[in-house]
């Protein structure tokens, strides 16, 4: 008999029923941690958290940005809704145009030296109130909108991919000299003349002066 040819065989998932027969059943611990509230547990992890990642989606596509000010940023504001401040960027805001053309958004919150992270999906809505610009002032500057954000449900993940990355190790961390600086990728890719060299010289006082 012919060894069959590797070329003709798909080995592409496309369908819901070959993912499950793969994987199997799911455990039961990982579906009964997923609740629709922001219980007292997950609140704990929230407010110690100073980083997360917020992914959004629209026709043009998807997009995933971070999030990052110091512990408590994130302000709960009922057991169903968070609310967090647009800081000062580049003006993309490519996670902005997004979450008016679609509000469903995902977070993911990390804390250093913690293994298990939080994940939130929800729906969000973009706010200009005085007030609430007010409430998230830092450094005596405000941000220029607040994202609020209407928990559908939110769950705890398990240590290991933490755990397999070594992410809060001291041996995983890598010499930031070892690779490109924000000042070389943007002269390489720049159309116009850019000094790179000048650029990464003046960021160090310019993250003080426009962080906020």
């Amino acid at each position: 008999m012919q060894g069959t040819d590797s070329k003709s065989v798909s080995h592409q998932i496309t369908s819901i029923k070959q993912l499950e027969d793969l994987y199997g059943e799911a455990v039961p611990r990982s579906l009964t941690k997923e609740i629709n509230y922001i219980s007292e547990h997950y609140k704990a992890f929230i407010d110690a958290a100073p980083f997360f990642a917020l992914a959004t989606v629209a026709e043009e596509g998807t997009d995933c940005s971070p999030r990052g000010d110091p512990t408590g940023f994130v302000k709960i504001i009922d057991e169903k809704t968070i609310e967090f401040p647009d800081r000062r960027g580049n003006n993309r805001i490519d996670s902005l145009r997004n979450i008016v053309r679609d509000p469903r958004v995902s977070l993911l919150f990390m804390i250093p030296g913690v293994g298990e992270t939080i994940r939130i999906n929800g729906t969000a809505s973009i706010s200009i109130d005085p007030a609430r610009l007010e409430d998230h002032r830092m450094q005596g500057k405000l941000p220029k909108s607040v994202i609020t954000v209407k928990v559908d449900t939110i769950y705890f993940q398990c240590q290991k991919a933490i755990y397999r990355s070594g992410l809060w190790t001291e041996e995983a961390k890598v010499d930031r000299k070892t690779l490109p600086t924000a000042g070389q990728i943007s002269q390489a890719l720049s159309k116009d003349d850019f000094d790179g060299e000048a650029y990464d010289k003046a960021y160090p006082a310019r993250m003080k002066e426009t962080a906020y």
